[in-house]
């Protein structure tokens, strides 16, 4: 089969390679997917030497895969032929390849009003968000909270969101939104109208704007940060939250950029990697489905253009998801 794969954990380069088709052990609750599409994440070309993966594995990458079920256990709820979308897991190969490996607890069934492009622009982003609201910032509580008790917990809390146009950034202001919260999403200038019509009430540009001297003033003080791009922008979203607030980022832990003058008190730092959990997407599902919540894509590429379409990647400044179509040929 056709498929992409980074050489050793050290490269930061790619190779377009033929690969064993994978076998699946049905008793693991393994899946073979016949892959439609896939899409990658900004940085996984560094996860494998910053993270190994406990096993050796091949360096497939892609985490976020849409496709057809093939086979499976007997009794799983994912029957060949079905539809289905998933962040699969880091310790497996990614899903850069024609055909792959879902497990039943990260697979879900895609939404029906969505393409295969549109699908695998959901899972990692959507899901990463959906565990920040429900379970990591901790409004709702120290356990996973459910719609309710989440709606109850952050209705009229303010939140800032930081690289709000992209990925998981709009996810996270279009949940909070949902969940009745006060979005401040920060972005470049051509974003702030698709910022704006994802739920937030205030934008800011992050080129024209001093966060710091824009949260001198106290009204202003929000009480959940949650960042998505880390290093100087984490850095400066400390000065926004309330005493007694939440820092949380996806990018690192948020103590390691806390400024040294900072005076804040019982602010709780928070950082989290996400898990596939197939209960997470099948409810972003439904929300997809009903119209509430959508996903972006940024652009659209044969497998065989994996170098220009990683180059997109990491240059910063896709706006939503770059898509992998293996229907696609160069």
């Amino acid at each position: 089969m056709r498929g992409i794969i980074q050489p050793n954990t050290n490269s930061k380069e790619l190779s377009f390679t033929t690969l064993p088709t994978p076998a699946i052990n049905p008793s693991l609750g393994e899946h073979l997917i016949q892959v439609k599409t896939c899409a990658p994440c900004a940085g996984e070309l560094l996860w494998p030497k910053n993270f190994p993966p406990p096993n050796p594995r091949e360096l497939v990458p892609c985490p976020d895969v849409a496709g057809v079920i093939i086979s499976g256990p007997e009794d799983s709820p994912f029957q060949p032929g079905d539809e289905v979308y998933a962040r699969t897991n880091y310790i497996r190969p990614g899903n850069a390849r024609e055909f792959t490996i879902g497990l039943t607890d990260e697979l879900a069934h895609k939404p029906k009003t969505l393409s295969w492009v549109a699908a695998a622009a959901v899972p990692v982003s959507a899901e990463t968000a959906w565990q920040i609201l429900f379970i990591h910032a901790g409004i709702a509580g120290d356990a996973e909270a459910d719609l309710g008790t989440a709606q109850d917990a952050w209705k009229g809390k303010r939140v800032l969101v930081t690289a709000a146009s992209g990925g998981v950034g709009m996810w996270v202001v279009q949940l909070a939104t949902l969940l009745g919260a006060e979005v401040v999403g920060t972005c470049g200038t051509a974003n702030i109208a698709l910022v704006q019509s994802l739920g937030a009430k205030e934008v800011l540009d992050y080129r024209s704007t001093n966060i710091r001297e824009w949260a001198e003033d106290p009204v202003k003080k929000v009480d959940v940060v949650i960042d998505c791009i880390g290093r100087q922008s984490l850095e400066d979203a400390w000065w926004t939250v309330r005493d007694g607030g939440v820092v949380l980022s996806i990018f690192q832990p948020p103590k390691q950029v806390c400024p040294a003058e900072y005076t804040g008190t019982d602010v709780k730092d928070v950082f989290f990697v996400m898990e596939p959990v197939r209960r997470h997407l099948e409810s972003i599902t439904k929300l997809i489905e009903l119209g509430t919540c959508r996903g972006m894509i940024d652009s659209v590429w044969p497998l065989e253009q994996y170098e220009e379409a990683f180059k997109r990647l990491d240059g910063g400044h896709a706006r939503g998801k770059i898509v992998f179509d293996l229907s696609l040929n160069q």
